[in-house]
């Protein structure tokens, strides 16, 4: 993680920060009428946040990648495309969003400390997206080849409700 922080006032923004890593900098925008007080809190907030995320001890987006492209190996038949597959803090009320148009997928990083077999059933849940848009009989075919399925879809109604 880069330790150099610019800082962009923004007077289009009115209420929230982002922070992303721009080539060996950070780069956090800001509302442009934040006193001094509030971006220092602001900008050591979210580059925590930041930090945290980047150095999660679940799995990486490779690694993420890399059990994406073995579950299409060993249960699609190595059907699926994927276009790329990434942890997301911006999905509060799905476990994960597949583009079927790029094969991009996206999963919630709510998801980062559950059971690997329920991981598991939401990647192929999304790879059987890339390839099967709906979610008639041909993708609960597909989508339900995940390990233990089934309980995974139990797990994620109970986090989902009690979690």
């Amino acid at each position: 993680m880069p330790s150099e922080i610019e800082v962009i006032r923004s007077p289009r923004r009115h209420r929230t920060v982002q922070a992303r890593v721009v080539g060996e900098k950070v780069v956090v925008r800001i509302p442009a009428r934040m006193t001094v007080a509030e971006e220092e809190k602001a900008v050591a907030e979210i580059v925590a946040k930041l930090r945290r995320k980047t150095t999660s001890t679940r799995t990486s987006d490779e690694q993420l990648l890399a059990r994406a492209g073995q579950l299409n190996r060993e249960l699609l038949d190595a059907r699926a495309v994927i276009g790329s597959i990434r942890w997301v803090s911006n999905q509060t009320t799905r476990w994960g969003s597949c583009s079927v148009a790029t094969g991009d997928i996206r999963i919630t990083d709510r998801l980062r400390h559950v059971p690997d077999y329920v991981l598991d059933a939401v990647i192929l849940h999304e790879l059987v997206h890339t390839f099967i848009p709906g979610h008639g009989q041909d993708f609960w075919g597909y989508a339900d080849r995940a390990p233990r399925a089934e309980r995974a879809k139990g797990y994620l109604e109970a986090y989902q409700r009690f979690g």
